[in-house]
């Protein structure tokens, strides 16, 4: 290997982290602090039902934010929108444990999803910037494989800072966490973009490329086989806690725990579409991805209420594990198509992801029945759907 060559996979891999770190911004602040919603309740006065609409809105504001981004990262480039994120981030999440009314930090979490997504948005666009299709989806998955630290720390760390020093702790944490991103992308981070190639920021102009791109088989298609299989892990998130804590009886500690546990499937599913991708194309990876949610969200569906824990979390293992694997080949697969406008469609990409993710996650609260069938019927229709869209638009 020379070392040209071997310099550029080690500065590929170092970028791969660092914007894996930017991408994890999300699970952070869903994950961390979902054992703290009695506490909040109390703290603001309010029920748990008020509490849960301080995650309805960061949603809300991720999904807001994928939209504006793109057409922002297409016409300035890569870098000055995402230190503008990232700054807005970190400051939302210094004045969040101040705020004192529960309107207003739900509010304000609205706003810190809206920082925070920069990094998603950026690192699918750099991505397509340095790399071609089949390093883009290598970089991809291992990019999901660091993602997938997130949901395994946020809870445990979250569970721990709730017990030392309140729910308060969470978000001062997520303040340090984005200062010192902050930091590595400004010195770390170059722009990737040439002006030749940026585009002016017209409305009128941005609309026209989204529009384009829904129009797109090869883009649109993968895309929204993409938000469906990750609306299967949202489905899980929302349903989780009750089917945890109440009908299996898990403490928020160990709760913590099993949500980890859950999550560390995703970097051994990670590891397994690496070695797929050395001997596959991304569309047949995402075939054997696809095939492996279908069969465990199934067995989730068959799994009673009264049966032991272990019978639930084996299937929830594989389900939540490859969740991203089907994401990763299917985005790259999605940015393949749209990469003559990497930042449009990455936004309409994230955007489509979570506003379909919060619809699924809303599903699972107005089905509520008292029972696990909300939630594992919301995760196998999620797995349905995306592997009759792959298997009806393979040939577009």
């Amino acid at each position: 290997m020379s070392a040209n060559l071997a310099s550029n996979k080690a500065g590929h891999g170092r970028l791969v982290v660092l914007l894996g770190a930017l991408s994890i911004f999300a699970p952070f602040s869903t994950d961390a602090y979902l054992s703290a919603f009695p506490a909040m309740a109390t703290d603001f006065g309010t029920d748990v039902g008020k509490i849960q609409l301080t995650l309805s809105s960061f949603f809300l504001g991720l999904c807001l934010g994928q939209l504006l981004y793109g057409p922002l990262i297409d016409a300035f480039g890569r870098r000055v929108p995402l230190l503008a994120g990232i700054a807005l981030f970190t400051a939302t999440s210094i004045a969040l444990p101040l705020i004192p009314n529960i309107d207003a930090f739900i509010a304000l979490r609205l706003l810190q999803a809206a920082g925070g997504c920069a990094g998603m948005i950026v690192a699918r666009a750099v991505i397509q910037d340095v790399m071609d299709a089949d390093e883009a989806a290598r970089a991809l998955s291992a990019m999901m494989m660091v993602q997938g630290l997130g949901p395994i720390l946020a809870p445990v760390l979250g569970g721990y800072m709730l017990l030392l020093g309140g729910w308060r702790s969470v978000f001062v944490g997520l303040a340090g966490f984005g200062a010192l991103c902050l930091l590595l992308t400004w010195r770390s981070l170059g722009e990737t973009l040439p002006r030749e190639r940026r585009q002016p920021l017209q409305l009128g102009a941005s609309v026209s490329t989204f529009v384009a791109l829904l129009r797109m088989p090869a883009f649109i298609v993968p895309t929204l086989v993409c938000a469906l299989a990750m609306s299967v892990m949202f489905a899980y998130i929302a349903g989780s806690p009750f089917v945890l804590m109440d009908l299996h009886g898990v403490s928020q500690q160990h709760y913590g725990w099993l949500f980890a546990f859950n999550a560390g499937g995703m970097l051994l599913f990670g590891q397994l579409n690496l070695v797929l991708l050395k001997k596959m194309s991304p569309p047949r990876a995402l075939a054997v991805g696809l095939g492996i949610l279908l069969l465990a969200t199934s067995a989730l569906l068959l799994v009673p209420d009264t049966a032991g824990l272990g019978w639930l979390m084996a299937p929830m293992f594989v389900a939540i594990g490859c969740t991203p694997m089907v994401a990763a080949n299917a985005t790259a697969m999605a940015m393949q198509a749209g990469r003559a406008q990497a930042g449009s469609a990455s936004s309409l990409l994230g955007a489509l992801q979570f506003g379909l993710a919060t619809l699924a996650s809303a599903l699972v609260g107005i089905l509520h029945n008292g029972s696990a069938l909300p939630m594992t019927t919301i995760m196998l229709g999620c797995a349905v759907l995306s592997a009759a869209l792959a298997w009806f638009g393979r040939g577009r």
